[in-house]
Formats: structure tokens, sequence, C-alpha cells
């Protein structure tokens, strides 16, 4: 993989990532839910307002990028905001 720069925060994001889709396989598996329909009007589970999340959450940050550049931490607070919101709402 030298191809690739691997940073500690690139590295980080992985693992958290990583982290984060083990823990929702455990809680699917220890407490099975059943699909919610929020303001999108479409049923989802934990898993599905997780993938909404990491998604929305690269395209805040590559809109940070694009209109402020580096460094991302506002993006991030950014991101941690829309996730509750997902999570609460969606």
């Amino acid at each position: 993989m030298a191809w690739m720069a691997w940073t500690a925060p690139t590295a980080l994001s992985f693992v958290i990532i990583a982290a984060l889709l083990v823990i929702f396989t455990i809680l699917a598996i220890r407490y099975p839910e059943t699909p919610r329909v929020g303001i999108l009007r479409i049923e989802t589970t934990r898993g599905d307002r997780l993938f909404i999340s990491l998604l929305g959450s690269a395209f805040i940050c590559l809109a940070w990028l694009a209109i402020f550049g580096a460094p991302l931490w506002g993006a991030l607070i950014a991101c941690l905001i829309y996730a509750v919101a997902v999570f609460r709402w969606v």
C-alpha cells in the first residue's frame, strides 16, 4: 500500500468507520430494530442512518474544503450536528 499516503488522521478515520460497523452489527444482533419512517418518508434502520450520515459527512467535508480550505475542525462540528439530526429525524 505504498501508493497511498497513509497519515495518522486517515488511518484513524478508517479505524473509526470499521469500529462503527462492528458496533452497529453487534447492536443489530443483540437488539433487532424495526424500521421507522422519518422526515424522508422512507423506512430506515440504524445502519441506513449510519450510511446516510457518513455519506452526507463526506459531502460536508468536501464542501468545507472547497469553500474554506483546511483545517476541517468546523466541518467536523457540522458533521456531528448533521449525524445527530439524521439519527434523530430520518
